[in-house]
């Protein structure tokens, strides 16, 4: 077993690197299918999973340290090439799909109670409203819901159990569907206009900062996107609290994203080199991620992990109808559930595996969730109670 951070960390960076090498030089047609972001984040859960890594506070500085230093780093750096204009004509679309992928999740929750009701423990639908709060919001709403309606310690813990194994599923999911965006695209009939930017586009953004990065772009984009980031984190997290949605986190990735947007309309956002930078960034992050997920929790309290898994699956057959009658893409569907379901920590990571240029709406769609989840929550608790 793994107890020292620094270890921890090279084993993460070399299977990353493995990973990454992998899907740039094999053949197969798996990578094609299975992104290598999956193969990432399924093999970091494995190894925290089977006991490779221990829970140690020399590991937990370390992640949280490397972590809180790559996230803002890698958000500025892809945000580089963002171009609002085209994100604003999405605003309405994106706006609708995104309360009706609050309200499935409700109504998922709602179907699962009556179906399992009588399995479950006493006070289960005080549990079920906390984690509501957390999927239509954040961890801060879930926090409040439980305080809000005296949620037994007990209970509470398979919410929390839940929200740990279900939605590390579902992050998952949501990554491996990034490659089948055409394919469910032309499925719901869905205009490309839904999309900020095109395949085209991309391509003329890419020539217009072609450029081999050399030793000093790479120092450049390094050095200062990690000193950006370390001055949005101190300045974040200096900041007061403000309800449950501007904690140090939010604070800071909002300061990232207007630094990285307003670098996007300068000459540094010329330098080559900042899409693959970020690219090892975002790599680095899911490994992180992946390695605080533990699968052995899916053989605890099946009802609860069975539970959650009904949840979600009622919700994704619900979103499913919506986009097949909207014409909406994977895209607009996938960054409005996780927008829920993930928050600000997920969803601008998702948002980015489809485009860069896409990231604000990862971001700004997640803090509406952690805005109007305590209320979503409340919602949850009202219907619940009355069954």
């Amino acid at each position: 077993m793994i107890q020292d951070g620094v270890v921890f960390l090279s084993i993460l960076l070399a299977y990353v690197a493995l990973i990454a090498f992998a899907e740039q030089k094999s053949k197969s047609k798996l990578f094609k299918v299975v992104p290598g972001i999956i193969f990432i984040y399924v093999g970091g859960a494995l190894m925290q999973t089977f006991g490779v890594f221990g829970k140690t506070d020399s590991i937990d500085n370390t992640y949280n340290t490397v972590r809180n230093v790559l996230l803002p780093a890698m958000l500025i750096l892809m945000l580089l090439h963002c171009d609002l204009r085209k994100i604003i004509k999405m605003g309405p679309r994106i706006l609708l799909t995104f309360f009706a992928a609050s309200f499935t999740i409700i109504i998922g929750f709602t179907i699962t109670y009556l179906l399992f009701k009588e399995l479950y423990a006493k006070d289960t639908w005080k549990a079920f409203a906390a984690l509501s709060s957390s999927w239509t919001g954040g961890s801060a709403n879930m926090v409040i819901l439980q305080k809000i309606l005296d949620v037994p310690e007990n209970i509470f813990g398979y919410a929390l159990m839940m929200d740990t194994v279900n939605y590390s599923i579902w992050v998952m999911f949501m990554f491996w569907l990034v490659p089948f965006a055409d394919r469910f695209n032309r499925w719901t009939k869905a205009k490309m206009v839904d999309i900020p930017i095109t395949n085209d586009e991309a391509a003329a953004t890419n020539e217009n900062h072609q450029g081999k990065m050399g030793f000093t772009e790479l120092i450049v984009l390094l050095g200062f996107s990690i000193l950006l980031s370390t001055i949005c984190t101190e300045i974040g997290n200096a900041l007061p609290e403000v309800g449950a949605v501007f904690n140090g986190t939010t604070w800071t990735i909002v300061f990232a994203t207007v630094i990285g947007l307003v670098l996007a309309m300068t000459k540094i956002a010329k330098i080559p080199g900042s899409n693959d930078v970020s690219k090892v960034m975002l790599y680095v992050v899911i490994a992180l991620i992946a390695s605080q997920a533990d699968f052995s929790q899916l053989f605890q309290a099946p009802i609860y992990i069975i539970s959650g898994f009904l949840i979600l699956l009622i919700h994704a057959l619900l979103m499913l109808m919506i986009a097949k009658v909207c014409k909406l893409d994977l895209f607009t569907m996938g960054v409005t559930s996780l927008a829920n379901i993930g928050g600000v920590a997920s969803t601008p990571i998702l948002a980015g595996a489809y485009h860069q240029s896409l990231i604000p709406v990862g971001i700004l769609t997640a803090l509406l969730g952690n805005l109007l989840g305590t209320y979503y929550g409340l919602l949850t608790a009202h219907i619940l109670s009355s069954l």
